[in-house]
C-alpha cells in the first residue's frame, strides 16, 4: 500500500499543481488545437515508436516536460516522504494494468476530468461518474477490510 506523509499535505501545492495542468491543458488546446490527455499522448508516442514512425515532436516535448517539471519542481521544495508497501514487480504489473485500463477506457480517469468535462464531453462525464463511484467504494471498501 502506498503511505504519504499527510501532515506535510499543503493546499497551496494543491492548488498551485491543479492550476498548471489546467494552464498546460488550456494552452495546448487554445494553441495547437491538442487535447492534453497524458494516456492519448503517450500511447500514441509508444504506438509510432514501436512502429518505427517518428512521433510527433510536440507529443515528446509534452511528455518530457511532465519528466522534466517533477525533477525540477523536487530541487525548489522537498517531497513528502512515501513508502511503498508492495514490490517493485507488483508496482509494475500494476502500472500495466492501470495502462490496460486507461485504453480501454479512451483515456485516463484525469484526462477525462480536466479536459473531457472543460469540453462537455457526455462521453467523459459518464466516464468520471464511473471512476468516481468505483474510487469512493474502493476506499470505502478498502477502510473497513
Amino acid at each position: 500500500m502506498f503511505q504519504l506523509d499527510s501532515a506535510a499535505f499543503t493546499p497551496g501545492t494543491a492548488i498551485a499543481g491543479g492550476a498548471l495542468i489546467g494552464l498546460a491543458a488550456g494552452a495546448l488546446a487554445l494553441g495547437a488545437g491538442k487535447i492534453a490527455g497524458i494516456s492519448g499522448i503517450l500511447g500514441s508516442t509508444l504506438n509510432d515508436l514501436a512502429t518505427r514512425t517518428r512521433p510527433d515532436g510536440w507529443r515528446v516535448t509534452f511528455l518530457a516536460g511532465i519528466v522534466a517539471a517533477s525533477f525540477i519542481w523536487a530541487l525548489f521544495v522537498p517531497v513528502p516522504g512515501a513508502s511503498f508497501g508492495e514490490s517493485w514487480p507488483v508496482i509494475a504489473i500494476a502500472g500495466l494494468l492501470v495502462g490496460f485500463g486507461t485504453r480501454m477506457g479512451s483515456g485516463c480517469a484525469s484526462g477525462h476530468g480536466v479536459c473531457g468535462l472543460s469540453r462537455l464531453s457526455v462521453r467523459s462525464a459518464a466516464a468520471v461518474a464511473v471512476f468516481m463511484s468505483f474510487g469512493i467504494a474502493t476506499a470505502v471498501l478498502g477502510h473497513r477490510i
